[in-house]
């Protein structure tokens, strides 16, 4: 079975039209329309997928991870009308050089290949995954988990109509339903014929993929994401980037999860936090918990113990993702006291610093080593369309080579060089003239 996933793919990539293509911006359009008409249509799959995962007890922040909602409707038509805008000026050959002679080259963009995509309970990502790894000319394999099973079977449906009617093979894109594990181990021995993987969803999951695969990856996985809050930094200004950054999505890639305090603020941060609180709309309060260190419980103002649940933090905290409405807080120093927690404990995925201090500020943003730095902001500044790389984005990724940060149409091509020579020579007309 999975020879026969990989051989379709393949055939798919080659039998597919050249990026840039208009076809390709078909697809969209057509994903677009039947997204709006089949709404309802997967909206009833996902309500049954979210009904199995309660039953099967799989907690709250996996249910409303998996859950779909008319927001959703709305972002994924943002999402296509971006690319559509996008994907023109992206898949057109780079400007003509002149080089020796009368030489002329250009680079050509082309489809890194077959993509592997293995992801967890965001059904969302089934559809940014097909539309932005297709759109770059890419064959495309889906496994979303077991969660999503209803949810896939009608995106599946979706995806492949969208791809016929636009006169692309079908196989361009498969959304796998088998969970067996045995399956995905086979995949990822594959990398004779995937040319790429990317695994978004747990650290876990990126660990397996990283030692069960020799795929090259695209990693989109987790952060543990810290906030170094500096002596003399404004307190009200503090809260309202902690608060930004960590309640909505709490579970999300940009999410907070520890709060790296100059103890010389830490009673005047407990204060304003207990001030911004009653402001915040209840649904994103809800469940709030905060890890303080015993250090700092004295500090509490006691109408802080009434707006969120006061816990004191663990040494395994340290290093976690909490993936829920969880915020941990912790008092240094100074700025070398939370560059050192960071550099043990971080993911290298989202750092931030608030300060007043421009030489602090520059020894920060120096010494750490994430994606994205920063400065006076909230974490969730750290998105490709915010930062200005386009609206498709698909993951953020924390590896070194290829891409580091928002992963892009851009990033899902690679690149060759087209050369018309026009007759011209490079060794004999230099033999010619050292002749002596």
């Amino acid at each position: 079975m999975t020879d026969q996933i990989i051989q379709a793919a393949r055939r798919a990539l080659l039998s597919a039209p050249p990026v840039g293509d208009q076809v390709y911006l078909a697809f969209a359009g057509n994903l677009r329309e039947q997204l709006a008409r089949r709404w309802p249509e997967i909206d009833k799959a996902n309500a049954s997928d979210a009904e199995r995962a309660t039953e099967r007890g799989l907690g709250d922040s996996v249910v409303s991870r998996l859950r779909l909602t008319d927001a959703h409707a709305e972002f994924l038509a943002r999402l296509i009308d971006s690319l559509l805008r996008e994907l023109p000026v992206v898949a057109a050959p780079g400007a003509p050089w002149h080089g020796v002679g009368r030489m002329v080259s250009r680079r050509v963009p082309r489809p890194i290949g077959v993509v592997l995509m293995i992801y967890e309970a965001r059904p969302t990502v089934t559809v940014e995954g097909a539309l932005v790894s297709v759109s770059a000319g890419n064959a495309t394999l889906l496994r979303g988990g077991s969660e999503l099973a209803a949810t896939n079977a009608v995106l599946r449906d979706v995806l492949r109509t969208s791809l016929v009617d636009a006169g692309l093979p079908a196989d361009l894109v498969q959304v796998l339903d088998d969970h067996d594990r045995a399956q995905l181990r086979e995949l990822l021995r594959r990398d004779d014929a995937i040319d790429v993987l990317i695994p978004r969803g747990s650290p876990s999951l990126v660990d397996f993929c990283r030692s069960a695969s020799r795929i090259p990856l695209i990693v989109g996985g987790g952060g543990v994401n810290h906030l170094y809050l500096d002596d003399g930094a404004d307190p009200e200004l503090a809260v309202t980037l902690v608060l930004d950054s960590k309640l909505p999505d709490p579970a999300g890639c940009t999410a907070l999860e520890m709060v790296l305090v100059n103890d010389r603020v830490a009673a005047a941060f407990l204060a304003a936090l207990c001030e911004r609180l009653p402001a915040v709309p209840p649904g994103l309060t809800e469940g709030l918990r905060l890890r303080l260190h015993s250090s700092l419980h004295a500090l509490v103002p006691p109408a802080l113990g009434r707006l969120a649940t006061v816990e004191t933090l663990a040494s395994h905290d340290d290093g976690r993702e909490f993936s829920e409405r969880t915020l941990a807080v912790r008092p240094v120093a100074g700025v070398d006291d939370a560059i050192e927690h960071i550099r043990r404990f971080g993911t290298g995925h989202t750092e931030a610093i608030v300060s007043p201090h421009a030489a602090t500020i520059e020894r920060f943003c120096r010494s750490v080593d994430a994606a994205a730095v920063v400065v006076n902001g909230s974490l969730r500044l750290h998105d490709g369309p915010t930062i200005g790389l386009g609206g498709a984005e698909l993951a953020i990724s924390t590896g070194r080579l290829h891409v580091r940060g928002p992963v892009t149409l851009r990033d899902l091509l690679t690149y060759s060089w087209r050369i018309e020579g026009n007759g011209t020579v490079r060794f004999l007309d230099q033999a010619r003239e050292e002749r002596p």
